[in-house]
């Protein structure tokens, strides 16, 4: 390799000649085939690596995907941010073709450094502009990635109403059939006038009444509620008793209530007129299924359109309650597996000014983040007040704590303290970018049992 060739590359091109041959004594040559690793995210820094020809693809582990964040070609280094930083990669560098290199070890790139200050000039310049580039994708994957996981979530909550929706409707059909074949058994047996206005009464009575307020009885009272009124439809000839039992019970029926209100009719008459009235009470719970499904879904779509504040000028004034209500909505269905929310909002708090989505995704990862650190199982609390002419959201949980040496890096860029592939490490990072742009603070305090962190915001925005 010749001078001419490590002047083209922008790290050495303002290193004279004899700094050239110093480095080209140096520095190791190292050849990768298409498809190898040349360093592996999570791998401990050892030299940086320039690339004298081929392409290289960088990939970074998040969640369970690898996400290419930067393709680097002839001049272009590999591995520098690590060495300066002294961390481990943080990411993967592989061959996309049969490429060369030069292996500049720790000690010779900290002496180049120190002999020529245009070469750290330039080397500084190409950190930063690597930072910024790797920031920006990893924090588009992040936010990608908790969309993904909201849409899990939503896809569960909307699987449970929509499937109780589809089954009752089917038992709809069945159920409509059965009840229009009872009301011409019913008016087979000829009922006197004011016998049949009776039964018509009772049942139009008994929906409003439920409509009201829905009799529930416990689990052990109305099982032996049911058992008793089975045994007594039984006992009149009542076909299907069982399924008729569950009706009546769910409105209010006791046996002796059934037969002191039978007392009028013949024997003939009443199993033909329990049928009608219990398939008519099945027929109009099927029907509160339905509605009570119906109105889960659209209550989970108004969730997610004030979440994400679709058809909303991006900068508006909001409550941040709501936003706090519909970011444990999209949630919910990570706080079911144990979790209980606590909240003490203050009722007087004003309306801010603020990119509202932005805000749900701080939200998000707070919460997100305190869910995850207790397991799945404790105390959310979430807590809002005034401050010193501001708002301040508290987001707090009873989990194991942070330890006190990972406290203060906590919203460093890329700093995680979970496994490699568990998380982009940019989370609380990009959280700490939406307040500083809504020109205010995320405050952290730890102790084990109890984590908080404290969002402080303005009302308004000045304009910079």
């Amino acid at each position: 390799m010749d001078h001419d060739v490590l002047k083209q590359i922008t790290l050495f091109s303002q290193l004279p000649d004899d700094k050239l041959d110093w480095l080209m004594d140096h520095a190791g040559h190292v050849t990768v085939d298409a498809g190898a690793v040349l360093m592996a995210q999570g791998s401990a820094p050892d030299a940086l690596y320039v690339v004298v020809d081929g392409e290289f693809e960088i990939i970074r582990r998040a969640g369970d995907q690898d996400v290419v964040i930067a393709l680097t070609g002839a001049g272009g280094m590999l591995g520098e941010m690590s060495l300066i930083q002294d961390t481990v990669r943080s990411a993967t560098a592989r061959a996309l073709r049969r490429s060369s290199l030069l292996k500049i070890s720790r000690d010779v790139f900290e002496e180049l450094l120190c002999g020529n200050s245009a070469t750290a000039l330039t080397i500084l310049r190409t950190v930063m502009a690597r930072l910024r580039n790797t920031e920006t994708m990893v924090a588009q994957n992040e936010k990608l990635a908790s969309l993904g996981t909201l849409a899990a979530g939503l896809a569960h909550e909307l699987n449970n109403p929509a499937a109780a929706a589809k089954r009752s409707a089917g038992q709809l059909r069945s159920s409509i059939s059965q009840w229009l074949e009872a009301r011409g058994a019913l008016d087979a047996v000829h009922l006197d006038p004011e016998l049949n206005e009776i039964v018509v009464s009772r049942l139009r009575d008994d929906l409003a009444r439920n409509a009201r307020q829905p009799l529930a009885p416990d689990g052990l009272d109305r099982s032996d509620r049911e058992y008793a009124v089975e045994q007594w439809l039984e006992e009149r000839g009542l076909d299907e008793a069982y399924e008729h039992a569950s009706s009546l019970v769910a409105f209010g029926w006791d046996a002796s209530s059934l037969e002191a209100w039978t007392a009028p009719f013949a024997p003939e008459q009443t199993p033909v007129v329990m049928r009608w009235l219990a398939t008519g009470y099945l027929v109009h719970s099927l029907l509160d299924e339905v509605t009570n499904s119906t109105e889960r879904i659209s209550e989970i779509v108004k969730a997610v359109k004030d979440y994400s504040y679709l058809d909303q000028a991006p900068l508006k004034e909001i409550d941040v309650h709501e936003g706090l209500e519909s970011t444990l909505t999209m949630l919910k269905h990570k706080l079911k597996q144990g979790v209980t929310v606590t909240r003490d909002y203050d009722s007087a708090l004003p309306r801010i000014e603020a990119y509202a989505s932005e805000l749900n995704q701080v939200w998000t990862n707070l919460i997100d983040n305190a869910i995850d650190a207790m397991g799945g199982q404790g105390e959310l609390r979430v807590k809002t007040y005034a401050h010193d002419g501001c708002v301040a959201v508290e987001i707090a949980d009873n989990g194991p704590g942070i330890p006190p040496d990972v406290l203060p890096r906590i919203l460093e860029p890329f700093f995680t303290t979970k496994e490699p592939g568990v998380d982009t490490g940019l989370g609380l990072h990009v959280s700490n970018n939406i307040v500083l742009k809504h020109r205010g603070k995320i405050d952290v305090d730890s102790k084990p049992g109890d984590t908080c962190f404290t969002v402080i915001l303005p009302l308004r925005l000045k304009s910079s």
